[in-house]
């Protein structure tokens, strides 16, 4: 007989019929009630075994982790919290799971104790919901874009250039590292690598994209980068996945429209598809916020922050008008700020970013207009000659979500911003040619996309919301 997914026998209309269900037993009572798991769903389902007619042998083996399958009638659950059930009359052991080593026993385990046995932490109910919520935010990301006739493009992964001019990168190489060959002046000689040059990782698809979105009008890439910044925070992580639209003829105007029309759908279908799992994550965050200071808990639950996203337009704000914000506000006149604000042109840091968000505004806000100097050499110079038009998007929890910008279309401006920085023209000739050839107003951001996982979940930690997170010191599994 095929098996059913467990998810579809508790959302049956039929029951008095015969079913199979396969997956993992989370616990057993009294030698008789398994609640037997399969990842479809958040929800168990109560499988009743006959124990009396059960040798003592299989019932020793139904152990929390093993693999079994059982087949049996559905039927309406006595039990409270369940509306079906399966009267086992066949059980089958598909894989045994030794009680006393199995790490994932039913009980409260530590976040720190799970990421160190993150091949087996998705078999918990909060790791499930997560990853389900994952997979289908993903969705929702192809869904979104597609429907607004995106072309999706995959843009390199191994690439000469560094869009974001930070040389956070990770190297890539062909060459022996204990004799690599050199140059006359002793430096290695990357003609002879396997590219003929340098490489890295990449840390965005943008400049790619952009090339391709001033001739397909627009593109989104959705992909693995890379940075090589040892920050060992809850926020960063060495690998993670990057949503990145570009669009020819948007200003920075349609750009922040776009980005914030396309987070309220992303969230919206996760929480139409996603309800028990989410329920499930808000219960979750409920308790674990119990256990803080009362100063320090968030206003809202998880659904409630969820909803208040979806029915609040975000607060647009200038960077200069930010800073006064700062400048004047409690936490930095008695200096409480890791970070103070004393002057405009301060890199603004996630606790500044935090507390326009969660304190002052109370809202999403989208922050414009950044100076120049902290800011990369592709955003349009404003008439002003001092600031830019880059756009961050900021989220209570998170701080920066989103970072994009209405990039440099007039050559000459373009060129004469990477000189001031160094770059060489003929590093990125290509990126110059779409200047050269029908230039036009463009503009396009970068979503991480495990940040957006952590706001949607209600996590505290970026480490929890990808399946094996690339940290400094941890390339484990």
């Amino acid at each position: 007989m095929k098996h059913t997914k467990i998810k579809d026998l508790l959302s049956s209309s039929k029951t008095a019929q015969e079913v199979n269900a396969k997956g993992w037993v989370r616990t057993f009572r009294n030698n008789q009630f398994i609640a037997l798991n399969d990842g479809s769903t958040i929800n168990n389902i109560q499988c009743v075994v006959d124990f009396e007619n059960t040798s003592e042998e299989t019932l020793k083996r139904i152990t929390t982790g093993a693999a079994i399958s059982v087949t049996g009638e559905l039927v309406e659950s006595k039990g409270a919290g369940q509306k079906y059930e399966i009267q086992v009359t066949k059980l089958e052991i598909l894989g045994d799971s030794d009680a006393e080593k199995f790490p994932m026993q039913p009980k409260k385990h530590s976040l720190e104790f799970l990421r160190e046995n993150a091949h087996l932490r998705v078999r918990t109910n909060a790791f499930g919901a997560i990853m389900r919520v994952r997979s289908v935010l993903s969705f929702a990301v192809h869904n979104y874009f597609q429907q607004k006739g995106f072309v999706y493009v995959n843009t390199p992964i191994i690439t000469g250039s560094d869009a974001e001019g930070a040389g956070e990168m990770f190297k890539v190489t062909s060459l022996p590292f204990d004799n690599p060959p050199r140059n006359e002046d002793g430096k290695i000689d990357y003609k002879k690598d396997f590219f003929g040059k340098e490489t890295n990782l990449t840390v965005s698809g943008q400049l790619e994209g952009e090339t391709f979105a001033m001739a397909l009008g627009q593109i989104y890439t959705f992909g693995p980068t890379f940075r090589a910044e040892n920050s060992n925070t809850s926020r960063h992580l060495a690998e993670f996945w990057m949503i990145e639209p570009e669009v020819a003829f948007n200003d920075l105007n349609d750009n922040m429209d776009l980005a914030e029309d396309f987070i309220q759908y992303v969230i919206k279908y996760t929480l139409d598809k996603c309800p028990d799992d989410l329920k499930f994550l808000d219960s979750r965050l409920t308790e674990e916020e119990k256990s803080k200071p009362q100063t320090e808990r968030s206003e809202m639950s998880l659904l409630e922050r969820l909803n208040f996203v979806l029915s609040t337009n975000f607060k647009r704000v200038s960077y200069t008008e930010a800073i006064d914000i700062l400048r004047d506000c409690t936490p930095n006149k008695k200096k409480k700020f890791n970070y103070i604000i004393n002057e405009w042109g301060a890199d603004l840091q996630s606790e500044h970013e935090r507390y326009l968000v969660e304190k002052h505004f109370k809202c999403p806000v989208i922050l414009f207009d950044y100076p120049a100097n902290i800011k990369a050499f592709y955003m349009r110079l404003n008439e002003d000659g001092k600031t830019v038009r880059a756009m961050d998007i900021l989220f209570p929890g998170i701080g920066e979500i989103v970072g994009g910008s209405q990039r440099e279309e007039r050559y000459d401006v373009l060129v004469e911003k990477m000189k001031a920085l160094g770059i060489a023209e003929e590093e990125l000739w290509w990126y110059l040619d779409t200047r050269r050839f029908g230039s036009a107003v463009h503009s396009g951001f970068g979503l991480g996309f495990e940040r957006l996982v952590l706001f949607v979940t209600g996590m505290s930690n970026i480490r929890d919301v990808i399946p094996f997170p690339r940290t400094p010191m941890n390339a484990e599994f």
